[in-house]
């Protein structure tokens, strides 16, 4: 009865499998889930998605899919659930002057008496006792008041709807939409590296049980240092000129690295590495590191992350003395194939869009020079770059 269901999904390219379908249905024969919309809602998902950044497409998936199961005469839980079922959770729920309103308007003629009135109404109604619409008391519409009516769209404010119609319960978290923070965040999780350090000040309960059942249950704790992401960073982040559109998305980046890598460290450059970055803009020309210096300062073991669209004059990356800036003695070909040598590895994370790359020669050489280890500056761009950089 849920094999549309399961299809849907696939339609809307959540990677759902048959284990996970199963595990559904077996969760439903448990009565987990119980004459209740929003409570299968929750548990379908937690059975079917597997990453968070897939429930924004769950979520339409889910309501295309009940959509489709309301313009027919049976809905799917009157399909797996009997009536007499129905109405007694129901009843539950009610007051007794519920109970007495809702003996006009039960459960299936409420819902008979909606798709009646959605093929009668031919406009937009507010107000009033009949047509669906805003801020009457009709079973129909939103922003009004019934005990037991139908909410097409809009937040709850009497939490008193029988039924909710398309109702997306959460932000994106899509693979295809505008970073923010959190998206960040999430995707740079998949680079990790955990250990143990400092005092010993957790509790270990797996060691701890083993330890007391070993003891003949004489309690015996054991304790170990908080866990710490020891992974290593250096971020460069191009700063100025063809960058300026992509500020705040830098400064997204920036901020949810410095929470999540203990270890990082950072500089700015302009187009091209060369043989200075800096660290604060401000000061950019009085305070510079020399990246000799930089590449004997930080190990091989640092991943290394450029920020950057990589679009430039060909002679920044191809001569002396091609920078904008000033005269670099070397190319700044020469300084990348260092960095690339030196650092194990190495990916570039570039925020112009990728079908434009291939328009841009100076994009085309950086990208063969990164040993075409650029990504785009999206949310599955970055967990694509952060994979590589696990391996």
């Amino acid at each position: 009865m849920l094999i549309n269901f399961f299809y849907t999904l696939r339609e809307f390219q959540v990677p759902v499998t048959i284990r996970e379908f199963l595990d559904l249905l077996k969760a439903l024969r448990s009565k987990l889930a119980f004459a209740d919309q929003e409570q299968f809602y929750f548990l379908a998902r937690a059975c079917l998605v597997k990453d968070e950044k897939f429930y924004d497409k769950f979520d339409q998936a889910f309501a295309a899919y009940f959509e489709g199961i309301e313009a027919n005469s049976e809905s799917l839980f009157e399909q797996m659930i009997p009536d007499e079922w129905l109405r007694k959770e129901l009843e539950k729920m009610l007051t007794k002057e519920q109970m007495e309103q809702m003996e006009a308007h039960d459960f299936e003629k409420l819902m008979d008496e909606f798709r009646k009135r959605l093929e009668e109404q031919k406009k937009r109604h507010q107000g009033g006792n009949k047509w669906i619409g805003t801020g009457g008391t009709s079973p129909f519409g939103a922003y009004g008041y019934n005990p037991s009516g139908v909410r097409i769209g809009g937040p709850s404010r009497h939490k008193r709807a029988a039924k909710v119609w398309e109702k997306r319960a959460f932000a994106n978290l899509d693979d295809s939409i505008e970073l923010g923070t959190r998206n960040i965040k999430v995707a740079l999780k998949r680079l990790r590296k955990m250990t143990r350090s400092g005092p010993a000040d957790h509790l270990d309960i797996d060691d701890t049980i083993r330890s007391t059942a070993k003891k003949g249950g004489w309690l015996d704790l054991k304790m170990v240092p908080e866990q710490h992401n020891s992974v290593k960073v250096l971020l460069f982040f191009d700063v100025g000129g063809s960058m300026d559109p992509f500020i705040r998305t830098c400064e997204e980046l920036f901020s949810a690295a410095r929470n999540e890598f203990k270890h990082m460290e950072y500089f700015y450059f302009h187009n091209c590495l060369y043989e200075a970055v800096w660290k604060n803009n401000v000061r950019r020309m009085g305070e510079q590191l020399k990246t000799f210096d930089l590449l004997n300062t930080y190990g091989p073991d640092y991943k290394v992350i450029i920020v950057g669209d990589a679009a430039m004059s060909p002679y920044e990356v191809s001569h002396a003395g091609g920078s904008v800036e000033h005269w670099n003695d070397e190319p700044g070909e020469v300084w990348l194939r260092r960095v690339m040598d030196h650092f194990r590895k190495v990916i570039w994370l570039n925020p112009e869009s990728q079908e434009n790359w291939q328009y841009t020669t100076s994009t085309v050489w950086i990208k063969e020079i990164v040993e075409h280890q650029m990504f785009p500056l999206t949310l599955q761009g970055l967990e694509e770059g952060m994979r590589s950089l696990s391996r």
